[in-house]
């Protein structure tokens, strides 16, 4: 819920403290922000638009494809990785579907996003987790040194904002797409394809950090039609391909293999990032 996220979080405007008040969060200064009734709160500031965020269509798309499953063997290691940690800060939740798992029995989540239609089920995704809609390459309206681990899954990174959030000991996980990710339907259905130099590019995007850790997640899925839409929808490829487009690519494909179910692969880079010298030792 909010009320456990709040004493984490720092007004956008002046950066002191909130109190929790009926229907709104109000920091000394006066600064307040409305609590929306889904439970999640708005604190974007100023006239400019933020980034570009996720559609409803690509935030349900998103819900139904992981709440099938496909993706929890990657929400099961980020829960390993995350075990034993107090506060945990999701940086382009989405819905909430990996930072809910990722909680231990006591620990509490902070999501946000971009996309008020993610947040809204972010607030949701956990009763020990708030949820608020930010801007991820704004100063991040969350106190100094307060997280334990930042999560960040196939999201934007703003590597000195991470850092300042985090406690000296504390870790940064960044889950990218990793080589051969949803093939064949890249080639089948012209989706976009997986940067040779992400690796290298992540590291770059992050100078106030270490790579302490990699490891490479990979399985195959067998999804029919309907999850094949999905997975497509939930990613960037939704900004590419127009729907009828991507449904006829779709029903060829499946017309092709003369199968309800294609199998592909997914497979996933999980970098741990600290702030301190090479030698900590990472569990």
């Amino acid at each position: 819920m909010l009320a456990d996220a709040v004493p984490y979080l720092v007004c956008p405007v002046c950066r002191g403290a909130f109190e929790l008040l009926p229907g709104t969060v109000r920091c000394a200064s006066g600064h307040a922000f409305d609590i929306a009734r889904q439970g999640y709160v708005s604190l974007l500031t100023g006239s400019k638009p933020p980034g570009t965020a996720d559609t409803p269509q690509m935030v349900a798309s998103r819900e139904a494809f992981l709440g099938a499953g496909h993706y929890a063997p990657l929400a099961g290691e980020l829960a390993s990785i995350c075990s034993g940690a107090s506060v945990v800060v999701d940086a382009g939740a989405g819905t909430g579907y990996y930072l809910a798992r990722a909680l231990g029995p006591s620990a509490i989540g902070i999501a946000f996003d971009v996309s008020k239609h993610a947040v809204k089920r972010a607030a949701r995704a956990h009763e020990r987790a708030g949820a608020f809609v930010g801007d991820v390459w704004q100063p991040l309206p969350i106190a100094d040194g307060v997280a334990d681990v930042v999560l960040d899954v196939f999201a934007p990174r703003n590597g000195p904002e991470f850092a300042r959030v985090l406690r000296p000991d504390g870790r940064l996980v960044v889950v990218t797409p990793a080589s051969g990710h949803l093939r064949p339907l890249v080639e089948e259905l012209g989706l976009l394809t997986v940067d040779e130099d992400k690796r290298e590019r992540v590291a770059r995007s992050l100078p106030d950090f270490t790579l302490a850790g990699q490891s490479t997640l990979a399985y195959d899925l067998e999804l029919g039609p309907d999850e094949v839409a999905e997975v497509v929808r939930m990613g960037p490829s939704a900004w590419h391909l127009e729907d009828d487009v991507l449904r006829a690519r779709i029903s060829r494909l499946f017309a092709e293999k003369n199968l309800g179910k294609v199998s592909t692969q997914v497979a996933f880079e999980l970098s741990i990032f600290v702030t301190g010298p090479r030698s900590r030792a990472v569990p």
